[in-house]
């Protein structure tokens, strides 16, 4: 009969980070308390964590401190045991494509339908929901731990302008784009354009401007001949009222954007 310590042990040595409650207790061959008290004390002591109920982290030495195994380490497992399709998206995301002029300070996951967010240690993960999700083009990445599936740079550029609230808002998403521009391919951008909302594609087509990524704006261009396009205010949370229009893109320009580049 091993003990948690001994299982958790036998983990790390075939590659494994992460189990779940049923897992262990068919591991530990004991009933289900007393394999709860065995991990409830390992918890305490900082050698697992869980972020999501019934699911365990291991977390080595390297990252006790941090209280967790960082998120990219645990998400595709943790989906995995949710049955839940996801992949890293907005500021996460762009991070993976080279955009890191500010770390984001949560791990952002898209998801279909809201989730709640969670804390493990020092590790913040929050759930963003965007029904047609399934669609969305998605490169994998190696981790330590796996394969993450992450948001291409066109579909990430455009879901920024989705989310701005997420995003740091514009003077922060304008920014994040002028260093993600160098990693989008126009064909996929339109591909992308194509099924994103509307006014998503006029604020981005803007703000690629405002960069100075004309060739990516033209892509956007394309997918906007195909559409019956309105006037939409630039920043939705605001008044756009007796603000200056935009012709190109057909907005009203009813916030000053402000790139740190």
């Amino acid at each position: 009969m091993r003990s948690a310590a001994e299982y958790i042990e036998d983990l790390q040595m075939n590659g494994r980070m992460t189990f779940t409650t049923t897992q262990a207790i068919e591991a530990l061959g004991v009933s289900t308390p007393a394999a709860r008290a065995q991990l409830r004390r390992l918890q305490e002591k900082g050698y697992i964590q869980a972020p999501h109920r019934s699911f365990y982290v291991v977390v080595p030495p390297q990252y006790r401190r941090l209280g967790c195994l960082p998120a990219d380490h645990f998400i595709p497992q943790l989906m995995a045991h949710l049955k839940e399709p996801y992949y890293v998206a907005l500021l996460s995301a762009a991070a993976y494509h080279g955009a890191a002029h500010q770390a984001p300070m949560t791990f952002q996951v898209m998801v279909a339908k809201a989730r709640r967010g969670l804390m493990c240690g020092g590790v913040r993960v929050d759930f963003v929901a965007r029904q047609d999700m399934a669609g969305t083009s998605v490169l994998e990445r190696s981790v330590p731990t796996g394969v993450l599936r992450v948001a291409s740079p066109a579909a990430t550029a455009l879901e920024l302008v989705g989310y701005p609230e997420r995003s740091g808002y514009l003077d922060n998403v304008a920014t994040v784009l002028a260093e993600l521009a160098e990693s989008i391919d126009a064909a996929t951008l339109l591909q992308e354009a194509r099924r994103a909302p509307t006014a998503w594609v006029q604020r981005l087509g803007y703000l690629l401007v405002l960069v100075e990524q004309e060739e990516l704006a033209g892509a956007l261009d394309e997918a906007l001949k195909e559409r019956n396009v309105f006037t939409v205010a630039l920043a939705p949370w605001q008044d756009m009222e007796g603000a200056p229009r935009d012709a190109r893109w057909q907005l009203a320009l009813n916030i000053d954007v402000e790139p740190d580049v």
